[in-house]
């Protein structure tokens, strides 16, 4: 396998002109600016010519990527942490939107959307994230990192933790460095609150990307975080006018975003890439898990329960007895509304769980320190909403994400700029930890070994290069009675590994 840095000195080494559909183009001559956008929540068969135009559009010059994986747990925050180091919850230990630190929060869950209690995880355990940053190893090698969200004050935090030299953060919470608190607000104004829709927070950072770069805050590598379509489609469903409307504004902002740059001249010096942080699907809410384990509770001496449910993850207060661990598991392979169950694994490499009927951790990429002694997804089909819109979960509330589902687990990538294949379909798996080796590759710098994500070396500009061998696999767990079959599908690219999608059978 080619080094990322060999593969950008050969994007570089194509001096005079390349082939793209037939007619010639310039090539790059030396590294060009990154521009990530993240548009939280946004399903691929939402980009369409009706309702994100200009996003249709941008794919239209460049790379739509048909196998894009949003990392497990398919959540925000995890995905951020992804984006952030390259790598998966394995290695960057941000297990969850919902966490449990026992140092931080004996009783309850670390609240990941607020950058307070992470800060306050941070100082319990010593540090946040195990895993080496994209702000860091730019900062030292000169170059810097700029994050403008409107998610959460927590997952702006993330994307940008710890704050390197010369970097920043623009958040409606949350400003850093704090210095530059007063140039933001008079650039944009006061921070605009999370509402349904999000359309004027998503609006204000890209205000105060424009009027603060690239002068007051340069950048070799700018993430924007648009809050939409989640927020709105959590609150109002898939396909429900409000979210329409709210993937119309994301649109617009991201046609502002091409705008400036193309006004500054700088448009065709950028590589931008557009991507979501998982999918998303419609919620049965049969799913409790919290009332599902509260029986298997015990007291500590405090009198306090030994469990602790953090949204899929079962964690015990204690070092559990096996036979507690195998009566929960038990219990729940019986409750048809529960999906995929991952244990620690069976044996060192394994994908199987030690529970049987499980999978392991590491089928999801989630053996940490930090996990839990039950991972527990929702269980899912692929039965149509009122809108006709395909993929329900059991989970709770009108719509959301979070499982091993295809829906949850497939999100966008859309990749278009000078080192970029024109008019090009992605077909080979990629992910959200693939991104910060990309975006480094892209700006010229080696990618470091603590990186598990792979460079997506399929986008480069060029003559099309051989598409990755891919390999798959279906990874298959049963109950001894085989009254509960669980199956994980598995892609291979590269050495590196992605999980597809989950499917639980039960006997009838």
């Amino acid at each position: 396998m080619r080094t990322p840095s060999r593969m950008h000195r050969r994007w570089l080494g194509l001096v005079g002109a390349l082939v793209v559909g037939g007619t010639l183009a310039p090539v790059s001559q030396a590294p060009t600016a990154v521009v990530l956008i993240v548009v939280d929540g946004l399903r691929p068969d939402q980009v369409t010519p009706d309702v994100m135009p200009r996003l249709t559009a941008l794919g239209g010059r460049g790379m739509v990527f048909e196998r894009h994986h949003s990392v497990s747990p398919t959540v925000t925050r995890v995905n951020a942490s992804s984006i952030a180091t390259g790598t998966y919850p394995e290695t960057h230990g941000l297990l969850g939107n919902t966490v449990y630190s026992a140092a931080t929060f004996p009783l309850k869950g670390v609240n990941t959307s607020s950058h307070e209690d992470l800060e306050a995880m941070e100082r319990a355990e010593g540090r946040l994230l195990t895993a080496e940053t994209l702000g860091r190893i730019l900062a030292r090698a000169g170059k810097r990192l700029a994050v403008y969200s409107a998610g959460s004050s927590g997952s702006a935090y993330l994307l940008s933790h710890p704050l390197a030299e010369g970097g920043a953060v623009v958040n409606p919470d949350l400003v850093r460095p704090e210095s530059l608190q007063t140039a933001v607000t008079k650039a944009a104004g006061p921070g605009q609150a999370e509402a349904v829709p999000n359309t004027a927070r998503n609006r204000w950072i890209v205000d105060a990307w424009q009027a603060l770069a690239p002068a007051a805050v340069p950048a070799d590598v700018t993430i924007f975080w648009f809050g939409d379509p989640d927020a709105t489609a959590h609150a109002t469903g898939l396909a429900s006018p409000q979210t329409v409307a709210a993937l119309r504004a994301v649109d617009a902002e991201i046609g502002r975003i091409e705008e400036a740059l193309r006004s500054r001249g700088r448009l065709e010096a950028t590589t931008l890439l557009v991507t979501s942080d998982h999918g998303f699907s419609t919620h049965t809410g049969a799913l409790k898990l919290p009332a599902l384990i509260a029986p298997f509770a015990e007291t500590m001496p405090d009198g306090t329960p030994d469990l602790v449910v953090t949204e899929g993850a079962i964690n015990f207060r204690r070092p559990p007895a096996p036979a507690r661990v195998s009566a929960i598991v038990q219990a729940l392979q019986a409750q048809p509304e529960v999906g995929a169950i991952f244990t620690p694994a069976a044996r060192a490499g394994a994908l199987e769980g030690r529970e049987p009927g499980t999978l392991a951790f590491e089928a999801a990429r989630w053996a940490h320190p930090r996990s839990a002694a039950i991972l527990v997804s929702g269980n899912w089909s692929a039965a149509v909403n009122a809108a006709g819109v395909a993929g329900t979960t059991t989970q709770g509330g009108v719509a959301g994400h979070g499982t091993t589902s295809p829906y949850d687990i497939h999100n966008t990538l859309i990749a278009a700029g000078p080192d970029v294949r024109r008019g090009a379909r992605g077909v080979t798996p990629t992910s959200n930890a693939d991104l910060a080796p990309t975006v480094l590759t892209l700006v010229g710098l080696p990618v470091p070994a603590s990186m598990t994500g792979r460079t997506i070396e399929e986008l480069r500009a060029g003559p099309a290069a051989a598409a990755p061998d891919v390999t798959r696999q279906v990874v298959s767990v049963r109950t001894a009675d085989g009254a509960y079959s669980l199956e994980a599908h598995v892609s291979t690219v590269a050495g590196r590994r992605y999980l597809d999608h989950t499917i639980v059978r039960r006997a009838r």
